[in-house]
């Protein structure tokens, strides 16, 4: 007797179907990103920064008006303030050719930031955030130019996470 294929059902396509579509979004390293819920204490907010038109201090500004808060041109005393500290990009070697020049580095991007409540004391925090960059001194160019990308990204990241910290910030002072 010839065997006879059977069409598998309707629910276990979908289960199949669901399984590799899931399966291929957890691999490209997608993640659901929502808005980041601040303290109401926060929803008014001063930033301040050494270099009040870099691009870490306006990307931080963007995100918070994004998600609602009210970026306040001018400090006043019962407006809490965030201050970016610091942002400075460094890098290691990771790798030499055999001629001797640098193959491959490691960019650290490091953030010092604080946020100051009314009557409050300052709360510091602090984070590095790693990418490697290969570097081919025949495509110079093309290399500069990834190295901004790279910087950009790392920066945007930086942004991103100092909005997750804001979320998680002890606003009762105790």
């Amino acid at each position: 007797m010839p065997y006879r294929f059977k069409m598998p059902s309707n629910t276990y396509l979908r289960v199949l179907f669901s399984l590799i579509f899931v399966s291929l979004i957890a691999s490209c390293g997608f993640q659901l990103r929502g808005q980041y819920l601040l303290p109401q204490e926060l929803q008014t907010l001063y930033v301040s920064s050494d270099d009040n038109f870099g691009e870490l201090t306006r990307l931080v500004k963007q995100h918070l008006t994004i998600n609602d808060v009210n970026v306040v041109e001018s400090p006043k005393s019962n407006t809490p303030e965030l201050k970016i500290l610091r942002d400075q990009l460094n890098r290691r070697t990771l790798s030499v050719l055999p001629n001797g020049q640098v193959a491959e580095y490691e960019l650290i991007y490091t953030v010092n930031y604080q946020i100051t409540l009314p009557e409050q004391s300052p709360q510091q925090f602090n984070f590095d955030l790693y990418r490697e960059y290969q570097d081919d001194p025949n495509f110079a160019l093309a290399k500069s130019r990834e190295l901004n990308l790279l910087l950009s990204e790392m920066r945007e990241r930086a942004a991103e996470r100092i909005l997750r910290e804001l979320a998680s910030v002890d606003v009762t002072g105790q």
